[in-house]
């Protein structure tokens, strides 16, 4: 979390990066290939930025260390979060109520059985996912006889396998266009509008880029799936509002910045777009009032760019 501060006051944003073609671009294991998914995106962007690395390449120890690969010395892991499925079943909430009833409350049995993202009772039956801490490490911080022929092994699948750039921009036109929000073009900003329920953006030719309108259209696109009548977050605050409206602020403006990023990620565009100076400001303040506020901002950022942009199935993906 220090480090993540330090770059936001420096100006940084540090999840943004220009999609690179040659390499996929895409974050995977080292050694299968596999992509990882959800919201770890942000946050393998995050630990590129952190360690200067341009490598989308990552293992955890345990399976480097079985390949005869090890961390350098002195370098970090990041952290990626791995989903564990969860099933309540009768017996389960027999014994949460009887450790509630014993006094045990939340932190006994009954915490077994509780909803991950709300709290709230799980009924016999019911599945739920909670998050896993994993560290992994980039392919730059490792060293060992086999390291050169598995980065080259997982940039030649991933150029193969990479999608020309005037079928990745029409792709995510095409998705953009079928989002419900309808977006006008024109005029001097890019803004969402929740009592309308419209996108405002600056005519096309405003934009340096094709990748460059995607990005900032996919942004707003985030900001309205906080609509009451689609997952319903707070949108009241307000840039340079004090108190909670200002903390409203900031939180909206940071999921639709990480949402913006997951999509750019699945759309194969990148999310190169600068950001407002005032912005990393609210972010610092927020992140350290709140640093678990970065968590939750990610579960947010990730269901608003599932609404958008479900990631296709992939047994393979972590």
């Amino acid at each position: 979390m220090a480090s993540l501060i330090t770059l936001l006051e420096a100006g940084t944003s540090p999840w943004r990066r220009e999609w690179d073609a040659a390499a996929g671009d895409q974050h995977r294991n080292l050694l299968s290939g596999r992509r990882y998914r959800g919201a770890n995106p942000v946050l393998l962007s995050l630990g590129l930025q952190l360690r200067g690395s341009s490598l989308p390449y990552w293992c955890g120890f345990g399976e480097a260390k079985l390949l005869g690969l090890f961390p350098r010395k002195g370098s970090k892991a990041v952290y990626v979060l791995r989903p564990q499925l969860h099933q309540c079943h009768a017996d389960q909430l027999a014994l949460a109520g009887s450790a509630d009833r014993a006094g045990a409350g939340a932190a006994g049995a009954g915490a077994a059985v509780a909803g991950v993202d709300s709290g709230e009772a799980v009924a016999p039956g019911r599945s739920w996912v909670s998050y896993r801490p994993l560290p992994v490490f980039n392919a730059a911080d490792l060293e060992g006889e086999a390291l050169e022929g598995l980065i080259l092994k997982r940039r030649q699948a991933g150029g193969g396998s990479q999608r020309p750039e005037p079928e990745r921009l029409a792709a995510a036109e095409a998705v953009l266009s079928s989002w419900p929000v309808p977006a006008s073009f024109g005029g001097d900003r890019a803004c969402y509008l929740p009592a309308a329920d419209r996108i405002a953006l600056p005519a096309r030719s405003a934009f340096a880029s094709a990748a460059a309108l995607y990005a900032t259209w996919a942004h707003e696109a985030i900001h309205s799936t906080g609509h009451s009548c689609r997952l319903a977050r707070d949108l009241s605050g307000g840039m340079g509002a004090a108190g909670d409206g200002g903390r409203a602020y900031a939180r909206e403006e940071l999921v639709a910045e990480l949402g913006a990023v997951l999509l750019g990620h699945r759309l194969e565009i990148g999310s190169a777009m600068a950001n407002h100076a005032a912005y990393l400001g609210a972010w610092v303040e927020l992140l350290r009032a709140s640093p678990q506020v970065l968590l939750q901002v990610l579960s947010d950022a990730r269901r608003a760019a599932d609404l958008i942009c479900p990631e296709a199935p992939d047994a393979a993906g972590s």
